[in-house]
C-alpha cells in the first residue's frame, strides 16, 4: 500500500474549461480495479503572490445521477430567481485584455 495509495490514479480523460479568472478541470480517472470516477478541480491564481490555489472534489459513478440532479436543480433555481448573464471567455494573463469568445460553450442543459 503506502506510496501507491497516495499517488494520483491513471488519468483516462481530461477537459479544461477556462472561465474568466478561474479554470476548471474535469478529469476521468481509473481506480486499481479500473472503475472510473471524476475529479473536478477549480484553479484560481492569487493576485497577491501569483500562486495557483486549487480546490478539488471527487465524484464517484454511484453518485452521478444525484449530483447531476442537485446541480441542475440549483442552477435552475438561480436562473429562475436572478438574471444570469452567460459569458464566454478567451484566456489572457492580463484580465484587461480578456474578451468574449465563442470557442468554448459550457452549459448545463444536458444534465
Amino acid at each position: 500500500m503506502g506510496d501507491f495509495d497516495n499517488r494520483e490514479r491513471e488519468e483516462v480523460y481530461s477537459k479544461k474549461v477556462r472561465a474568466g479568472k478561474r479554470t476548471y478541470f474535469f478529469d476521468v480517472k481509473a481506480t486499481r480495479s479500473n472503475d472510473y470516477y471524476v475529479t473536478i478541480t477549480e484553479s484560481k491564481k492569487r493576485l497577491e503572490d501569483g500562486v495557483f490555489v486549487k480546490h478539488k472534489i471527487f465524484l464517484y459513478k454511484e453518485d452521478f445521477e444525484k449530483f447531476a440532479e442537485g446541480l441542475k436543480d440549483t442552477i435552475d433555481y438561480i436562473k429562475s430567481n436572478q438574471e444570469v448573464v452567460e459569458k464566454r471567455y478567451e484566456y489572457s494573463e492580463n484580465p484587461e485584455i480578456a474578451r468574449a469568445s465563442a470557442d468554448e460553450d459550457f452549459t448545463f442543459e444536458n444534465l
